[in-house]
């Protein structure tokens, strides 16, 4: 059952299962999301690294609740989200909205009636998954 807490807009947070290594992404199993790499840096120190990511939510799709080894930075690019992090009120994303997740906190998002597209960057820690679940 998922509740308010378990939708997530972390736009990417819609990228569960991506390696924060190399320029290798795999699939992750999130229904309804698509994410393209754009492009993936070492740095901004060592053991760490920048990956900009295009996500695109389906309509309706809810990307469950998660985490990331380091910030998330996010920009909805068109459609409209409720984005819930943990020890917040629950925030409505629409074109234009930003957002950064910091590290470890739980967030998830829940898509609205039409198709949202969000460009992320995350800084985070290189050899860990992009994203866990929480």
């Amino acid at each position: 059952m998922l509740t308010r807490r378990g939708f997530a807009a972390c736009a990417l947070c819609a990228i569960g299962g991506f390696a924060a290594t190399g320029a290798q992404a795999q699939n992750a199993a999130t229904s309804g999301v698509k994410r393209k790499i754009l492009q993936q840096t070492d740095g901004p120190a060592e053991g760490w690294v920048t990956i900009i990511v295009e996500a695109e939510i389906e309509a309706g799709a809810q990307v469950a609740r998660h985490t990331h080894p380091g910030i998330e930075s996010s920009y909805i690019l068109e459609g409209s989200s409720e984005l819930d992090v943990d020890g917040q009120e629950p925030r409505k994303l629409e074109p234009g909205a930003g957002f950064q997740i910091p590290a470890g906190t739980v967030h998830s998002v829940k898509n609205g009636a039409a198709k949202t597209r969000l460009i992320a960057t995350y800084v985070v820690e290189k050899g860990k998954p992009l994203a866990s679940p929480a």
